[in-house]
């Protein structure tokens, strides 16, 4: 396995202990999804950031308004009521969950002058109550964009991980606008991919790349041979190409189709919530959506895995994408194949990236054929640094250098 060179791509680790560079003493605020979700970038950097610092979480504003023919909008609006009424929750050691009570409606200026005045009494109330003075105030959806002038912080972070125009649920142009008044706020801007930063540096100099991280030791559990298959692959005994997370409208299901049917010994598993129609799959036996499954599993899954795909369609969503499942796999030692993801083709040498059907299955079939425990070993080493301590390690430094400009 070849050595990489990704200085274009991602910063360089740092090699002292990440611990000793994490910031420290802040307050924080952050506006973010909801806890209870499957983790994501906010949830590892604001755990990581918790551990030396006191976190306000506030449970997702919306990004959209709610649907109420549908019964999953439904139950979300009455979860986050139950949630409210609970009050502020302590979720771990210094970190904080709130849901603020307000209107789901992102784009209707008459909710959004409510949900100012809310947000502004329940965040005060809040910062009092848990002795937070100064605080700083970190935002990933960009709909925080309408309150970032309202709460008092001396200090914002913008960390922006998604074209957010480019979900085909949301108001593009609305969006649109508020990420560049969010940028623009902004002391500092984090992006978590090269094609986003370029993209926000243009409204803000101050915009940084952001890799993801990864939870090294959770996913190396991986390469131990006492882990057990999960019983919804153990019947499996031919190659099982492998793949968590949302299945949304940006997965190709013709690729996978593709893959089916041209493979039928391979099994497809495709584990995660169906948010979009797959009625494609339904006649292929080798294909299975296998649902959901808590983070704290997806190691024994990966071992099961011969391969970790990624077959996303090119669009503009996909192609400003870093997917954070791309370093839990190669921690886990398995070999990666991908669409032409620019983020994925940084880690050339640990991955394959495809341009064609023909290509990501003659890719599959390579990595099969030359997978070895040693292979694994060497993918797994390669994330060494790539935890998400060292990441907040980096992120924290730029922090201090604007904040101390400032």
């Amino acid at each position: 396995m070849q050595t990489i060179e990704r200085e274009e791509c991602e910063y360089t680790a740092p090699a002292d202990s990440p611990a000793d560079r994490i910031l420290s003493g802040q307050n924080i605020v952050c506006f973010a999804k909801d806890w209870n979700g499957d983790p994501t970038s906010v949830t590892h950097v604001m755990r990581t950031l918790a551990r030396y610092n006191q976190v306000l979480w506030l449970n997702s504003i919306a990004t959209r308004s709610p649907n109420l023919t549908q019964s999953s909008d439904i139950k979300k609006i009455f979860s986050k009521l139950l949630s409210f009424a609970q009050g502020p929750k302590q979720v771990e050691p210094n970190l904080w969950v709130y849901t603020p009570i307000v209107l789901p409606l992102p784009h209707n200026r008459a909710a959004i002058s409510l949900n100012r005045w809310i947000l502004k009494t329940s965040v005060r109330m809040l910062r009092r109550k848990l002795k937070m003075n100064q605080f700083q105030l970190w935002a990933w959806p960009p709909t925080a964009g309408e309150y970032v002038d309202i709460l008092g912080q001396n200090f914002t972070v913008f960390y922006c991980t998604d074209s957010w125009a480019d979900f085909t649920h949301v108001d593009s142009g609305q969006m649109i606008s508020l990420e560049e008044h969010l940028c623009e706020r902004a002391d500092i801007v984090f992006a978590t991919s090269r094609a986003l930063a370029n993209e926000k540096k243009k409204l803000n100099s101050e915009t940084h790349l952001a890799s993801h991280g990864v939870a090294y030791e959770q996913f190396s559990a991986a390469l131990d041979d006492s882990l057990a298959v999960p019983a919804d692959l153990a019947d499996c005994t031919t190659p099982v190409l492998g793949f968590y997370g949302l299945v949304e409208d940006w997965m190709d299901q013709d690729l996978v189709v593709y893959l089916a049917k041209r493979h039928p010994e391979w099994t497809i598993a495709l584990l995660g919530k169906v948010c979009t129609d797959v009625s494609k799959f339904k006649d292929y036996a080798n294909i299975r959506l296998l649902g959901r499954k808590p983070h704290s599993e997806l190691p024994a899954y990966c071992r099961r895995f011969s391969v970790g795909i990624l077959p996303h369609k090119l669009n503009n969503l996909t192609l400003k994408m870093n997917p954070i499942k791309l370093r839990e796999y190669l921690s886990a030692g398995l070999p990666v194949v991908s669409t032409a993801l620019p983020e994925v083709a940084c880690y050339d040498g640990l991955c394959d990236t495809a341009n064609t059907y023909e290509e990501f299955e003659e890719a599959v079939a390579r990595a099969i054929s030359m997978d070895s425990p040693q292979e694994r070993r060497a993918r797994n080493a390669a994330m060494r640094t790539e935890t998400w301590e060292h990441k907040v390690a980096i992120i924290s430094d730029r922090v201090r250098e604007v904040s101390a400009r400032k």
